[in-house]
């Protein structure tokens, strides 16, 4: 690489985000392992800088290309892992979206192999960085099928905080929205987004998850997308989402 697109030009981990390699914390482990080459040379060093349009930028051997930023969103049903693929060959997310007329996705975030619901799927890595880091406390809210009817004070323990192996976790908000005989479907608010964040939750009130499926992320909401199918975002829905990130960004210290 030379010495002016090393001093100068786009931090190369973010390049490859932008370009829908992959989120910006993955590109930065590819760069580590070896795997990207700018102008011929391999290059491990992630604050590494490139001039997009003139420095030729590979990962494992192919060339990358930065594309107009593509953002769907997936009804995800369960027995999908929110993968672009599984080494144990089980179903991933990517199978469910066309293979011509998109560019390569990647899912933003994760949700369980169980969990149903709103899940994105982008090539915009900043998008992705911004969505899924905590300190952006980017709202969601799931409808949680839960064992039992949980009582108002186990309720009020969701957003008081829980401790799940040794982990302190909360609701932002909770509400219950209907019952039937043996269970009760529950509205749950989250800002975290830890692992199996709801499920761990409602187990330490003494109410299982029975079917968890996500409902809104954001600005976003999931609406009648029926199961299993995809739509690209609204303009609106996109302008919403860049009016988030600008909000967020003013409040930060």
């Amino acid at each position: 690489m030379s010495a002016e697109a090393s001093s100068a030009g786009e931090r190369l981990q973010k390049f490859l985000a932008r370009a829908g390699v992959a989120s910006r914390r993955h590109c930065e482990e590819l760069i580590a392992e070896g795997r990207v080459q700018v102008n011929g040379a391999v290059i491990r060093i992630a604050g590494s800088r490139v001039h997009p349009q003139r420095d030729r930028v590979q990962v494992d051997g192919v060339r990358v290309r930065t594309e107009a930023p593509v953002t769907v969103m997936l009804h995800k049903p369960g027995g999908y892992i929110t993968a672009v693929s599984d080494p144990e060959g089980r179903p991933v997310v990517v199978s469910l979206l066309p293979r011509t007329g998109l560019p390569r996705l990647f899912p933003v975030g994760r949700l369980d192999w169980d969990t149903e619901g709103l899940l994105l799927l982008t090539n915009d890595g900043e998008l992705a960085n911004f969505l899924t880091h905590p300190r952006h406390g980017v709202p969601k809210v799931y409808h949680a099928k839960v064992k039992g009817r949980p009582s108002p004070e186990a309720l009020r323990r969701l957003v008081r905080g829980v401790v799940s192996d040794g982990e302190r976790l909360s609701a932002s908000g909770v509400e219950v929205l209907r019952t039937t005989r043996e269970n009760t479907w529950v509205s749950v608010h989250v800002l975290e987004g830890r692992n199996r964040q709801v499920r761990r939750m409602c187990e330490a009130v003494g109410h299982p998850v029975m079917k968890l499926l996500r409902v809104s992320l954001g600005p976003l909401a999931l609406g009648q997308l029926s199961r299993g199918q995809w739509r690209r975002l609204l303009p609106s829905e996109v302008a919403a989402l860049e009016a988030l990130k600008g909000k967020t960004g003013a409040e930060r210290p």
